[in-house]
């Protein structure tokens, strides 16, 4: 197992026992395991109610398995099937937005944005988990972000859950932020080193999204704990970097609502 994660000092804690519920937006199945599957298990094991509220039903994706395991007409069953199975391994509760796979842009963004409200406060959230609005890299990533945003900003604001946002690129992200500003570091980590063996069963559960990237770090890393294997390759910064948020720790930046996003 890996070492348990120093949090640097410029960074804050995530404690999962002094949450009320975890809800988790995001558009995909999958997106949940990879961006925040660890987080999701540490609140179920604290008997925290952990919800992840899926936009899509992935069914417009490219990879159907490897060998297939789908096609385009049964690829929506296949991902719900394996998203419960998913939801089953990390302890957590899914639900489904039911919109449209890749065209989550052209959704009405206060229309969904009321959506999403009504389970933030159902669920009675403490903390809302998304993607950070620009900083997503997909369009239905970014869409999601930003209804999520305007989601939390239409609450009270003494209603108001921690918005945290997930940014793909992290730190490195290309894209200028607001004002020409570049995004900094995460100000939260979650140290995940004591629960990560359930976030790779659970991407493995996405295996019709998955099996071609676990196949790929079989001569790598151990399928089962992605510790190097003797004589691998000598993994670049970016694959490190990878590998530990699989493992070790998974880094959020804390969203403002009433900052206006990129797609503002």
């Amino acid at each position: 197992m890996p070492n348990a994660v120093d949090v640097d000092q410029t960074t804050q804690a995530f404690v999962p026992q002094e949450q009320e519920a975890l809800l988790v937006v995001l558009p995909h199945p999958d997106d949940e395991s990879f961006s925040s599957g660890g987080t999701l298990s540490l609140c179920a094991d604290a008997g925290v109610p952990a919800t992840y509220l899926c936009g899509t039903y992935g069914d417009m994706g490219r990879r159907m398995g490897n060998p297939p395991v789908a096609n385009r007409e049964s690829l929506r069953d296949v991902r719900v099937v394996e998203m419960r199975a998913a939801a089953e391994v990390l302890g957590i509760a899914v639900e489904f937005l039911g919109l449209r796979d890749k065209c989550v842009e052209f959704e009405d963004a206060d229309d969904l944005a009321a959506r999403i409200a009504s389970y933030v406060t159902t669920k009675k959230a403490s903390t809302v988990i998304t993607f950070y609005p620009g900083f997503g890299v997909h369009p239905d990533h970014d869409a999601i972000g930003h209804a999520t945003v305007l989601a939390v900003r239409s609450l009270p604001p003494r209603e108001r859950p921690l918005l945290l946002g997930v940014a793909v690129t992290g730190a490195d992200a290309a894209r200028a932020g607001l004002d020409g500003a570049k995004l900094g570091e995460p100000e939260v980590t979650v140290d995940i080193s004591a629960v990560y063996k359930r976030k790779i069963a659970a991407l493995k559960a996405h295996n019709s999204q998955t099996a071609t990237m676990f196949a790929q770090w079989v001569n790598v890393w151990d399928p089962e704990t992605l510790e190097e294997l003797p004589g691998a390759p000598e993994p670049d910064a970016q694959t490190i970097a990878w590998r530990d948020r699989l493992t070790k720790r998974e880094r959020f930046y804390v969203l403002d609502p009433d900052a206006r996003t990129l797609r503002e």
